[in-house]
């Protein structure tokens, strides 16, 4: 696979070997008509590229990478789905409710999902129409 530039692109880092997070990944894969994001594991090499140790070990959050900046829990949601357009804009509502308010519910869910949604062994592979989008 060719090397590439993420700082260029929109990277989604989310938590390889959890159902929820994989889950939401193949969610925006089939709604990005755009082809805007990329996907990284937290787990991988391209996060152990970009992230800071400290963003590497912590799990529980989705770190959402755009323009330089990191997004993390309810913000990195929140402008993934805006940024895919349609009726997901309407997701901005949310950015009127404070992050730590947001953040709540986020925390909640992302300590109990492996009880409640499971885990995987090892990180996702991709399909092949997948390959495209997921980097290592």
């Amino acid at each position: 696979m060719e090397k590439v530039d993420v700082k260029m692109r929109n990277v989604v880092f989310f938590d390889g070997i959890c159902h929820l997070c994989n889950g939401f990944v193949d969610a925006i894969i089939t709604r990005d008509t755009n082809h805007s994001y990329l996907f990284a594991p937290l787990q991988g090499s391209t996060a152990e590229e970009v992230l800071p140790l400290q963003d590497r070990t912590n799990l529980d959050t989705v770190i959402y990478y755009e323009s330089g900046k990191l997004y993390y829990r309810s913000a990195a949601i929140l402008k993934i789905l805006t940024g895919l357009g349609g009726a997901y804009k309407l997701a901005a509502i949310a950015w009127i409710i404070p992050g730590p308010l947001r953040d709540i519910l986020y925390k909640v869910v992302a300590k109990n999902r492996y009880s409640w949604f499971g885990q995987r062994d090892f990180c996702r592979l991709p399909t092949s129409e997948e390959r495209s989008y997921l980097l290592p």
